[in-house]
């Protein structure tokens, strides 16, 4: 009866040791946490890519560990890179934030990122298809838009460059009226819809931020980009250059705007008594 009697006690003995265990591995895995961040905050990614490393190692559910992490991943891509050092990164922030996604789907720190990962290597339609996810979870959120406009615009820029180069001309950035009725044909097909969703984008983000002066100076470039479109109609492309000149300066009246904002929320940080 003694033997017997002893088992629940060995038992229950064997549990409070590995709940101490385990509550010890939470602290280090805090420490190592902590670590990280500041290793982080100092650009001294390496080593915080270590740290949070050791931090999961030692608490596998440490998911403030697993989105550090694959963070300090996706500082290290340099953006339009294409070496296989650079796209092996780009993919562990990749899995790392994918993983945080699994179990929280409308994670919009892991959205953003991802779409920011897949816009520096370069895969545009990823990196809109994940901004559009931003938008369906955060219909306010400026820059989401911003970033579609400007996916947009790069696409379309690169066409056209592409497409005018074939006939023998350089993007003069005015809708280039002396391209043949083919390239502008081509134009058409290969930017009609990039350029109108990107104005639509972009527009919205001046919408939800007056003085969005990047969104401005994206819509300017956008509407050159229009005007390549206006195939034979001598008014339309002036109408959309028309439209590059005015946002032109509602781009740089935003910026001072910004700008005298910024300077006196330092000065009212200042109290004269």
């Amino acid at each position: 009866m003694k033997f017997t009697a002893r088992i629940p006690v060995t038992a229950a003995l064997l549990a409070l040791m590995l709940i101490t265990a385990t509550g010890c591995n939470r602290l280090k895995a805090r420490d190592q946490l902590t670590k990280g961040v500041q290793a982080f905050k100092n650009a001294r990614y390496e080593e915080a890519v270590n740290h949070f490393q050791n931090s999961i190692a030692l608490d596998p559910n440490y998911e403030d560990a697993k989105l550090y992490l694959a963070t300090a991943y996706s500082y290290q891509v340099v953006p339009n890179l294409d070496t296989p050092e650079n796209l092996a990164i780009a993919q562990k922030a990749l899995d790392g934030f994918n993983a945080v996604l699994e179990k929280n789907p409308s994670d919009l720190t892991a959205l953003k990122q991802i779409a920011s990962i897949n816009r520096n290597i370069k895969k545009f339609d990823v990196a809109k298809e994940y901004e559009k996810k931003v938008i369906a979870i955060a219909p306010n959120d400026p820059e989401a838009y911003y970033t579609v406009g400007f996916v947009d615009w790069t696409l379309a820029y690169k066409n056209a460059i592409t497409i005018l180069a074939a006939d023998g001309l350089t993007d003069q950035g005015d809708g280039n009226p002396k391209k043949s009725k083919g390239a502008c044909q081509k134009l058409q097909a290969a930017n009609t819809d990039l350029v109108n969703e990107g104005l639509q984008y972009l527009n919205k983000a001046v919408e939800l931020n007056p003085t969005y002066d990047d969104a401005m100076q994206y819509l300017q470039l956008t509407y050159r980009r229009k005007a390549d479109l206006e195939c034979g109609n001598e008014q339309a492309r002036k109408d959309d250059m028309a439209q590059v000149d005015s946002w032109i300066q509602k781009a740089m009246g935003a910026r001072k705007e910004n700008e005298l904002k910024k300077e006196k929320a330092t000065q009212g940080g200042v109290s004269m008594q």
